[in-house]
């Protein structure tokens, strides 16, 4: 079954439905590096596939260039990453880039949700305009054109919670236009709030997940059982190299010892005996200072850190009653962590590591683990030369790709029940 993603990020969502078995057509993306990340995944599949894995292998420890990664796939495997933004300009020319790649081929299902700071809560509460103008809160009306064009078996559609409660100047809902649109193009859509933890993610995470059939009817909305996973989120660092601020590598990082089975049986770790980006963001001593009063706060008795209760000297924010929050341990005694947004990639504050003598933020493996990508999961930046802003970036907009392969898994059964 074929599936055209839009707006698709680095490709979270994409890699959950490729493990199920759909095959991607295309990938439309406006970001450069997030397109770059998905030529490079689409290589890792093409080579896997062929049994010729080793030049991927050598790409991500810095052994070839990406040009000569790049050189080893099919052109037309490249094309089916779409640089392009979405919308009236450019959208028969993408028409025409997807039928040139899919031939005789029908489209099953469209996948992918547009950007999330239109609807999400945080973005209304910091913009002054509570995001009223901003045009994004109507690029699902572009996602409808390519579902009124492709006229799929069904479709996924997946953002924020906020779009439960996010409305236009009149008072109108966007879900509900929404809803009543995609009706409008002969698809009945129902949705739920699903959360990553259900799924196997260490992860607090709640996304409303849209699910649309083409001439459907009530009810068809998949149930998805629960995952116990019987760990805590320590399981995520326990066989990665300890750094300091400062410190680490975006390519080969050799594994420590592990007895557990989480990141086995969540495809974490699938096979090799090494990561990559496993490298920590510098920090100020002032920064380190808070971190570490951070974490004694969360050791002696699971206490959050408030802002008010950071020394005067150190406080840099003149707004001490909201997100009073903003430096964060995630917890490794705790069976899920924080929401791993893309907010990370401006600053590590609210990901610190619960371990006081690394007093670090976050690495990018390290919340990509969160996210459940895999070890060989490489995040390109806009160059050949890594980026770590972009790559937490592309990993906070993501879908976590165990529960997206869930989600596929459930819609695999309906369709070939239909």
């Amino acid at each position: 079954m074929n599936f055209i993603d839009l707006f698709s990020g680095a490709g979270g969502l994409s890699e959950g439905f490729i493990r199920a078995g759909f095959t991607p057509i295309a990938h439309v993306e406006l970001d450069k590096a997030a397109c770059n990340t998905l030529i490079t995944r689409t290589a890792y599949h093409h080579l896997k596939e062929t049994e010729n894995l080793q030049p991927y292998l050598d790409y991500i420890q810095n052994k070839i260039t990406r040009t000569e990664l790049y050189s080893l796939i099919p052109e037309n495997q490249k094309e089916t990453v779409i640089n392009m933004s979405i919308g009236s300009q450019n959208n028969q020319i993408i028409f025409d880039k997807i039928n040139s790649l899919k031939g005789e081929k029908p489209i099953d299902l469209i996948i992918g949700g547009p950007p999330c700071q239109a609807y999400s809560v945080v973005g209304r509460s910091r913009d002054e305009n509570r995001m009223q103008g901003d045009s994004r809160n109507y690029l699902f009306k572009e996602y409808a054109r390519f579902l009124e064009y492709y006229q799929p078996k069904y479709f996924v559609f997946e953002n924020v919670i906020g779009l439960l409660s996010a409305k236009t100047k009149n008072g109108d809902s966007y879900l509900q236009m929404m809803l009543d649109l995609f009706e409008d193009k002969g698809y009945y859509t129902e949705y739920k709030v699903l959360e990553a933890k259900n799924f196997g993610v260490l992860q607090n995470r709640k996304r409303v997940i849209l699910i649309g059939k083409k001439n459907g009817e009530k009810g068809f909305y998949p149930e998805f059982d629960t995952v116990q996973t019987n760990v805590t989120v320590s399981e995520i660092f326990m066989d990665l190299p300890e750094l300091k601020a400062g410190t680490g590598n975006f390519y080969k990082s050799k594994y420590k010892s592990y007895r557990g089975n989480y990141l086995f049986q969540s495809q974490i770790r699938n096979g090799l005996d090494f990561t990559t980006q496993h490298i920590a963001r510098p920090h100020t001593e002032q920064d380190k200072g808070i971190y570490r009063l951070a974490v004694e706060k969360w050791e002696n008795g699971q206490q959050r850190l408030n802002y008010n209760d950071i020394p005067e000297k150190w406080q840099t924010h003149k707004n001490k009653k909201s997100f009073v929050d903003r430096f964060k341990v995630v917890a490794g005694d705790l069976p899920h962590s924080q929401t791993v947004v893309a907010h990370i990639c401006k600053d590590g504050h609210y990901y610190i590591h619960p371990d006081i003598n690394q007093n670090r933020s976050l690495t990018p493996r390290e919340a990509a683990r969160l996210q459940t990508f895999p070890d060989d999961f490489y995040f390109e930046g806009v160059s050949e030369k890594p980026s770590r802003t972009a790559a937490f970036k592309q990993i906070g907009n993501a879908v976590p790709p165990l529960m997206a392969e869930s989600i596929a898994y459930k819609l695999k059964e309906i369709i070939l029940n239909d």
